[in-house]
């Protein structure tokens, strides 16, 4: 499937890999794939984002995936969800994290391995679901090649930490096709 990607799709990629390596993950996951994705400029996507207000939030949005990480993987509606019968997920975290180290909750404390040996990183079930949703997308539009701006509209659809970033921003589904193919004043060209 990635001969299909465009060059800008292909960027992405590479940039979700290179995210994932720096933050110590041993996968690619969709929040990789979002941070990818606010790394271009010059592309279609980038240019959606741009029109979107992502140049206003683009550094808080950066912060948002690692600390999702820290909670363990629980987006804010996960954290929010057992609040109702009691349950302080920030202060589950807080104890955990007092007891074994620093990101504990998303398996990254200190002391353990977190990359692989041979530095690849496989792209993980969620990361396979941006890929294969923005397929899923190029498909459904007739287009045989999948760009960057398939990979948004694939994160920004799917529920996850990606979605609820946006979601936060006011960026949706519906929002970002406008943009991208028209249906409004400004059309990603």
């Amino acid at each position: 499937m990635f001969e299909r990607f465009t060059q800008d799709a292909r960027a992405v990629v590479k940039g979700a890999v290179e995210q994932a390596a720096a933050m110590g993950a041993t996968s690619v996951a969709p929040g990789h794939l979002l941070l990818g994705l606010l790394e271009r400029e010059g592309s279609r996507a980038s240019f959606a984002l741009a029109v979107l207000g992502g140049g206003e939030w683009k550094d808080a949005v950066r912060a948002e995936p690692a600390e999702v990480r820290r909670r363990g993987g629980l987006t804010q509606a996960g954290t929010e969800a057992p609040a109702g019968p009691g349950i302080d997920v920030a202060e589950i975290v807080a104890r955990v994290e007092d007891t074994h180290g620093v990101g504990a909750p998303s398996g990254s404390g200190r002391g353990r391995r977190t990359g692989p040996e041979d530095g690849a990183h496989p792209v993980r079930e969620g990361g396979e679901g941006g890929a294969a949703g923005a397929l899923r997308i190029a498909l459904a539009r007739r287009e045989r090649r999948i760009g960057d701006e398939h990979i948004l509209l694939a994160l920004v659809s799917r529920p996850g930490v990606p979605a609820e970033v946006f979601a936060g921003h006011g960026v949706t589904h519906e929002s970002v096709s406008r943009v991208l193919h028209g249906g409004g004043e400004t059309k990603a060209g």
